[in-house]
């Protein structure tokens, strides 16, 4: 198919031109986040849309140039002839993935040795870049009581705002009440905590972003953070470990990221992190509720690579159950507009779900019934971006593939359930074509 050596010649002939073309910011880490978000984004795409012309095109070209009568008219049954079409489409996808997938695996490794980085820019490649990091989060603080405490003072005041719901207001008390809670004035600290931490690298990293009212004349917020044991980060014991004290500046609303050595992590794994609010700086400094984590090394970034590829496996497979579906009961051209329009909708499905859950609020019922159905029947493509993962430097582990392939997105699973909707879809497709009919005997 042209179409196919159409998209092969963009991909062999775009992905060297991107790995050399590639700036970012002007840093080498700048450089391999955009040549990697860049081009795993435009292989995706491109075999994405092509998994969804083959895959209609093998089935309708057979009907319309009447082949299908020399398969069917053997000792071939129906659903053998659509699950072979489906395993050549798979088995086409896998090669060409591993094919570009090494292509841009290659030129992101060997890219620090034709750029004339310095040595501290390839020291931030390799700890931010060539890496996988788990993260450590604050849980969000249970401050029920003192929302629905708050609530019941302004109902006796007659304060409530008139326009909104219990369920808004309920929502608004709770975000004000966990930012004060994550509010340091001026001179005070604020102390997080974590357990069994065990890192595998020489370093960690605070992952940090902060807010501050009045905003300063340039912009720059000074801090004093502590790493360490926690008994001495919170009543001074003398530690048996290191303890990581530095001041430093950085602008606010931001993300900034503080190295440390993972040798102040005690041997019970018992870490503190402490954030001081120092002058010159003259307002309370608020960390949003997504504006602190500490990252350590989990991974290697080719394990991390390659898990990524995997996760542009699992759409293909779904893309071809559904173009093989489409192809069992409309013509080439309707089909693949159909996939497309369901292909798009799940590459935006973020988006999508934010505009229709406005729309529920205005046609209620008519939604939940109707278009909220169809809405979850669909994957969410980008919820497992591998971008999102590479370029952070952010694990994507085994158990969050199969997060994405078999478990539901309820019962405590961020799941997409991938596998499971596209054997739906190719069930469907091999009932509807089971009782097609491909042809009339005339006499």
């Amino acid at each position: 198919m042209k179409v196919a050596l159409v998209s092969l010649l963009l991909l062999i002939v775009i992905l060297p031109v991107l790995g050399f073309s590639a700036t970012g910011d002007e840093t080498l880490k700048g450089r391999l986040q955009t040549f990697v978000s860049y081009s795993l984004s435009l292989m995706s795409l491109l075999l994405c849309v092509l998994t969804i012309i083959i895959s209609v095109y093998t089935v309708t070209s057979d009907i319309e140039q009447r082949q299908i009568y020399t398969v069917i008219t053997k000792p071939i049954r129906r659903y053998q002839f659509v699950l072979g079409k489906l395993l050549g489409v798979i088995i086409l996808d896998v090669m060409l993935l591993a094919l570009f997938s090494a292509v841009i695996y290659t030129i992101t490794i060997y890219t620090p040795s034709f750029t004339n980085a310095s040595e501290a820019e390839l020291i931030q490649a390799e700890n931010e870049f060539f890496t996988a990091r788990a993260a450590l989060n604050v849980p969000e603080e249970d401050v029920t009581e003192e929302v629905l405490a708050r609530y019941e003072e302004l109902e006796r005041r007659n304060e409530l705002p008139p326009d909104e719901t219990r369920e808004d207001i309920i929502a608004e008390l709770t975000k004000r009440k966990q930012l004060a809670k994550r509010a340091a004035e001026v001179g005070r600290a604020l102390i997080w905590e974590f357990d069994n931490v065990k890192p595998l690298a020489e370093t960690m990293f605070i992952r940090f972003k902060y807010d501050i009212f009045p905003n300063p004349p340039d912009s720059q917020v000074y801090s004093l953070w502590l790493a360490g044991d926690d008994q001495y980060i919170k009543y001074g014991e003398q530690p048996d470990t290191p303890v990581y004290e530095q001041s430093h500046k950085h602008a606010a609303r931001t993300f900034h990221e503080v190295e440390f050595p993972s040798d102040v992590v005690p041997e019970d794994g018992k870490l503190a992190i402490a954030f001081v609010n120092i002058p010159p700086n003259e307002a309370p400094v608020i960390f949003p509720l997504d504006g602190f984590e500490v990252l350590y090394k989990a991974d290697s970034f080719g394990a991390n690579f390659v898990r990524s590829v995997f996760s542009i496996l699992l759409r293909l497979i779904f893309l071809a159950c559904l173009g093989l579906m489409a192809s069992t009961f409309l013509s080439f051209p309707v089909a693949v507009l159909f996939c497309l329009v369901f292909f798009f909708t799940a590459t935006f499905s973020g988006f999508v779900t934010e505009s229709f859950g406005y729309l529920s609020e205005n046609v209620g019922a008519v939604y939940s019934y109707t278009l909220e159905r169809v809405i979850q029947l669909l994957p969410q493509f980008d919820k497992f971006n591998p971008g999102k993962f590479l370029v952070p430097a952010r694990l994507l582990s085994w158990s969050e593939l199969a997060k994405a392939a078999v478990l539901p997105p309820w019962w405590g699973f961020d799941g997409d359930m991938v596998f499971v909707k596209a054997g739906l879809l190719l069930l469907l497709g091999l009932l509807i074509f089971r009782f097609r009919e491909i042809a009339r005997i005339t006499a």
